[in-house]
């Protein structure tokens, strides 16, 4: 099965139900998905704000958030120094670098939401 690179964007929208939900779900059917290792991290951090947003939906996000262990996503461990080098020739932040590093790595398209970093990916 072809793999695709997921970040944190697409899965923060797919499991707070954001607007492009369906079809980023509909890009990753079908791939074995894969993640840096600092994924729920950057999920958890999308949660926190959301909270902060909203604090009468605080219940119903964290729920939301426990989600994330449901999800088929492998996790992979990162180059941090190629990623470093990336981050800067990409103009990306370090997190964006390991998404990208990944995707570079496994020859995969990159599902994100994030418009600066799918032109990087675009670019590659």
């Amino acid at each position: 099965m072809p793999v695709k690179v997921i970040d944190a964007s697409a899965v923060a929208a797919i499991l707070f139900g954001e607007p492009d939900a369906d079809e980023l779900v509909s890009r990753a059917q079908g791939h074995v998905l894969l993640a840096p290792t600092l994924l729920p991290v950057k999920v958890a951090s999308v949660c926190v704000k959301k909270c902060r947003r909203h604090p009468l939906l605080r219940d119903r996000l964290l729920a939301a958030f426990g989600l994330i262990g449901q999800m088929d996503i492998a996790r992979a461990e990162v180059d941090l120094h190629a990623a470093i080098a990336l981050a800067r020739e990409k103009r990306l932040s370090l997190y964006d670098a390991c998404y990208l590093w990944l995707a570079e790595r496994f020859q995969a398209e990159l599902v994100t939401l994030d418009q600066a970093l799918a032109r990087a990916a675009a670019k590659q």
